[in-house]
């Protein structure tokens, strides 16, 4: 019974990806990108690309994370919050405490899952309304944690193979996004490759309908919230490489550049669709959008303005999509 769930989901998914669907995100990035590159003529450089690569890097591995909620139907405020716990555990243990620098890798890694997880227990155990309501609560648990256990201050001086996925360099190509391309890659054989990945699917077509079918929709959520937790740990290994601090505001509204990403990129808040290249397409666009509007002068207040009116649009086009998909 499953597997003809799965096929519909996978229906659902084909009928979905129409021309817009399937490439609007990419015409976006192509457009936005020739439209800079007029404007500016330090855009199209060899450093300029490099410096987006690098920039997009950490919310790139956010919204791969925030990906998984999505298309479960819901959403992981936390991830913000997570990325400044982690960080500030790791640098507890191997700058304040002077541990072996790996032990706090994977402390660090250890934490996000850890929380992730505790968001996916508390959605399918406590039977909470909605992970809006958990992952809410998470955000400002994980935040006040943070800054209690520091005292506000931050930590600085980590060891060389924590800075090494933040500041390294492969060439020209920052390690960065080496690793993004590598764990993207990951996510898209675990989602159309597995089982798992593909009751992900099915889950956010109809949650009720896939758990009569058999599929243990507790059991996959908490896979799903784990990983957005563990890909919020990892981006903040990648935040302190670049920075070679940790500080307990690290991350603040992070989760809404996240959302943003996976909403351009062509998810539906609705659940059921979205994919992984075309989460990295969004995350590219925003990160390109911030770089040529610095290129350009424009002022912080004014490119907050400009990318939420992107989002306010990504919205309104799945809204226009689902209306579709109904019909």
């Amino acid at each position: 019974m499953s597997a003809v769930i799965v096929e519909k989901s996978e229906a659902r998914k084909i009928k979905s990806n129409g021309f817009i669907s399937k490439f609007g995100a990419l015409i976006g990035l192509i457009i936005l990108c020739t439209v800079l590159t007029i404007l500016s003529d330090n855009f199209l450089t060899v450093d300029n690309v490099m410096n987006i690569a690098r920039q997009s890097s950490i919310n790139a591995l956010l919204a791969i994370g925030m990906l998984l909620p999505i298309l479960t139907a819901g959403i992981d405020l936390s991830v913000g919050s997570i990325l400044a716990l982690s960080i500030m555990m790791m640098g507890i243990v191997s700058v304040n405490h002077g541990l072996n620098p790996y032990l706090g890798i994977v402390v660090c890694l250890g934490v996000g899952a850890l929380l992730g997880w505790t968001n996916g227990i508390m959605l399918t155990k406590l039977k909470l309304p909605h992970p809006f309501i958990s992952t809410l609560g998470t955000m400002n648990i994980a935040r006040g944690i943070a800054l209690i256990i520091t005292g506000a201050a931050p930590i600085a001086g980590f060891a060389a193979p924590i800075q090494f996925a933040g500041n390294q360099f492969v060439g020209p190509v920052p390690f960065s996004f080496i690793l993004v391309i590598v764990v993207y890659i990951l996510f898209d054989i675990f989602l159309n490759r597995t089982s798992t990945g593909r009751y992900i699917y099915a889950i956010g077509g109809n949650k009720e309908t896939a758990r009569l079918s058999g599929i243990n929709v507790n059991k996959i959520l908490v896979i799903v919230y784990t990983l957005s937790g563990l890909m919020a740990g990892l981006a903040g290994l990648v935040m302190v490489g670049r920075v070679n601090s940790a500080f307990p505001l690290a991350g603040m509204g992070y989760e809404l550049d996240a959302i943003a990403a996976v909403i351009i990129g062509g998810a539906s808040f609705f659940g059921g669709v979205g994919t992984v290249w075309g989460t990295l397409i969004g995350a590219t666009i925003i990160a390109v959008l911030r770089n040529g509007l610095n290129l350009l002068n424009v002022s912080a207040d004014f490119q907050m303005a400009i990318i939420g009116l992107v989002i306010v649009a990504a919205v309104y086009v799945d809204v226009l999509r689902q209306r579709s998909f109904k019909k």
